[in-house]
C-alpha cells in the first residue's frame, strides 16, 4: 500500500505526521512510504533523513496524491488539498469533522474513506493511538512555560538577601491530560498549584502531581463519555462560578483546559472574573482553538485586558514540533497497524476503534455525531 505523508501548509503548523524513525516499521508492515519534499523540515527532519530510512521523496502534494492509496496528515486538509485526493482513496488526519462540514461533504462526494484521529474512542486499547492525549501532554507542559516566561514574578519561593520571594499561585481548570501535565509542570517550577474539575474521580490524580483539588460544595458527577466532562446543571454552574471566582481573583496564573466533544469550549472565565485578577496576572487558554474557556480569549492572539495577559495560542503542540511529531507519528503507526493487515484496510466495523474513528465511507457520512450535526 502506498502511504503518502503531506507537508502541512496551515500557517504556524510545524509538525509532520510521520517521522523517519517510523519508516522501517511501516515498510515492514507493507507500506511504501511517499514523503512530500520538505514535509519534515520544521520538525527537524530533512528529506535525506527520510530517504536514508527507505522513503521516496516527491516534489509536490499533487504527485503524492496521484499515487497514494492512503494519505496521512496532521491538520485537516484544505478544500483544495481534499480536491486533489484520488477518488476512493483513504485519508487519515485530525479532521475536526464535527465542525468542518464543508470538508466532510467533499470527502463523501469523492468517496474517500476518511478516519478522524481526533474521534478515536478514548479506551484503554486505543491509548497508544490517542493523538489528542499526546498533544494535550505537550499543550499542558508548554502552557506553563509560556506563563512562566510572561509573568513578572518568579514561580518558586526564594530566600534571598533582599528577603523572601513568595511563590506564584497557579490555578488549572480541568484535570484531564493537559491539566494534569500543567499541574505537574507548575509544581516542578515551584508554584503553589490548585486544580478544578467537575469529575470527582480525578481528585486523586490531582493530588498525585502535587496540586490541591478544589471541590464545589454540591454533589453532582460531571463524568461524561470518552474521558471528557459533561455539561453540568444550572445550579452546579452557579456554585462553580462563585467558587472559581474566589480562586481566580487570588491566582497569578490561570490555565483553563476544558473541552466538550462536538461543541465550542465552555466559558469558565467571565469578563468580570478577568477584571478581578491582579495586574500582571496571566491566563493561558489551552482551549483557544475551540473558541477558548475565557470569554475574552482571541484565538491565535495575545491580548492584555486591565493588566491581565490572555494568551490564546491556538496550536501549542506545534511549538514543540520535534517531540510532538515523534509522538504523533508513533500514534499513527499504531493506528495503521490496528486498521490494516497484509491485504490492506480490514474495515472491521465490529471493532470499536475502526467504527468509532471512521467519518466517511462509500459516499456517506458514517460518524454518528458528525452526521447528526450536519443533518441538524
Amino acid at each position: 500500500m502506498k502511504l503518502a505523508v503531506l507537508k502541512e501548509i496551515e500557517e504556524g503548523e510545524n509538525r509532520v505526521a510521520v517521522i523517519p524513525d517510523s519508516i522501517k516499521r511501516l515498510n515492514k508492515n507493507g507500506f511504501d512510504v511517499l514523503i512530500e519534499s520538505g514535509a519534515g523540515l520544521a520538525a527537524g527532519h530533512s528529506d535525506q533523513d527520510y530517504q536514508d530510512k527507505g522513503a521516496t521523496i516527491l516534489a509536490t502534494a499533487q504527485e503524492l496524491m496521484n499515487q497514494a492509496d492512503c494519505v496521512v496528515k496532521v491538520r485537516p486538509p484544505t478544500l483544495d488539498e481534499a480536491a486533489m485526493l484520488k477518488d476512493g482513496s483513504t485519508l487519515i488526519a485530525v479532521l475536526q469533522s464535527v465542525m468542518r462540514h464543508d470538508l466532510v461533504k467533499l470527502l463523501s462526494e469523492k468517496k474517500i474513506t476518511s478516519f478522524g484521529l481526533d474521534v478515536i474512542p478514548r479506551t484503554s486499547l486505543a491509548q497508544a493511538m490517542d493523538v489528542l492525549s499526546s498533544m494535550s501532554t505537550i499543550a499542558g507542559y508548554k502552557s506553563v512555560l509560556m506563563a512562566a516566561d510572561t509573568i513578572n514574578k518568579f514561580f518558586p519561593m526564594l530566600m534571598t538577601a533582599a528577603g523572601t520571594v513568595a511563590p506564584a499561585k497557579v490555578l488549572v481548570l480541568g484535570a484531564g491530560v493537559a491539566g494534569l501535565m500543567a499541574c505537574s509542570t507548575a509544581k516542578r517550577l515551584g508554584g503553589v498549584v490548585e486544580a478544578f474539575d467537575v469529575r470527582p474521580e480525578v481528585k486523586e490524580q490531582v493530588h498525585s502531581v502535587g496540586a490541591k483539588f478544589i471541590e464545589v460544595p454540591i454533589q453532582e458527577d460531571g463524568s461524561g463519555s470518552g474521558g471528557y466532562a459533561k455539561e453540568m446543571s444550572d445550579e452546579y454552574k452557579k456554585k462553580q462560578g462563585e467558587l472559581i471566582s474566589k480562586h481566580i481573583a487570588k491566582s497569578d496564573v490561570v490555565i483553563p483546559t476544558a473541552l466538550i466533544p462536538g461543541r465550542k469550549a465552555p466559558i469558565l472565565i467571565s469578563e468580570e472574573q478577568v477584571k478581578s485578577m491582579k495586574p500582571g496576572s496571566i491566563i493561558v487558554d489551552i482551549a483557544a482553538e475551540m473558541g477558548g474557556n475565557c470569554a475574552l480569549t482571541q484565538p491565535g492572539e495575545t491580548i492584555i485586558v486591565n493588566g491581565v495577559t490572555i494568551i490564546g495560542h491556538s496550536n501549542l503542540p506545534s511549538t514543540m514540533s520535534f517531540h510532538a511529531s515523534q509522538m504523533f507519528s508513533k500514534n499513527v503507526e499504531k493506528f495503521l497497524f490496528h486498521l490494516c493487515d497484509e491485504n490492506g484496510f480490514k474495515m472491521d466495523m465490529d471493532d470499536e476503534i475502526t467504527s468509532g474513528s471512521l467519518v466517511t465511507r462509500d459516499g456517506a457520512v458514517v460518524h454518528e455525531l458528525t452526521k447528526k450535526l450536519m443533518d441538524a
